[in-house]
């Protein structure tokens, strides 16, 4: 059965095929809500949130090709929600999950030291761009904003990240 097939019959009310179409995409959520807040079981609860949500609004989504798009502003609502509701400061690991980096180290502490400085809505865009790999079009249907507008804030992050990582090792 493809994806369109299981998301289709997911919207009509098949659990197995929800299930089928979250297990393909757990591992995205969970790195998306770790992006936000740093912390494991944080991150564990806002996926079980995300998808809780889902589960229940599922027959609200009248087009089956943006399950993906509908499902990451879920999770981004949610990680937003719960960094709103706690209130809590997000600090940097200095010890990322392995599995989460595939370059060395230091190279990956430097750029989360980076990504610390940008304003919130820029992280959130350079995280869903070049950690999770989504298209500008579907980041910028997940935010509501314009496609220009999220390559201006993409341009202008960058810009700062190189600004912020000139100081570091990586750059001599």
């Amino acid at each position: 059965m493809n994806t369109t097939e299981l998301e289709e019959k997911a919207i009509a009310g098949d659990e197995d095929s929800f299930t089928a179409l979250i297990d393909g995409m757990q591992e995205r959520l969970y790195r998306m809500a770790y992006s936000y807040v740093r912390n494991k079981d944080d991150a564990l609860e806002i996926v079980q949130e995300t998808v809780y949500k889902a589960f229940i609004s599922i027959h609200k989504l009248q087009q089956p090709q943006y399950f993906k798009t509908w499902l990451t502003k879920i999770a981004v609502n949610c990680a937003l929600d719960f960094i709103r509701k706690s209130k809590k400061i997000v600090y940097m690991e200095k010890d990322p999950e392995g599995s989460y980096a595939s370059e060395p180290i230091e190279d990956v502490i430097d750029l989360q030291e980076a990504l610390r400085v940008l304003d919130k809505r820029s992280r959130m865009i350079i995280v869903m761009r070049y950690f999770e790999d989504l298209p500008i079009k579907e980041i910028a249907g997940v935010l509501d904003m314009p496609e220009s507008t999220v390559k201006t804030v993409i341009y202008r992050g960058l810009g700062k990240l190189k600004i912020n990582m000139k100081g570091s090792e990586y750059f001599g």
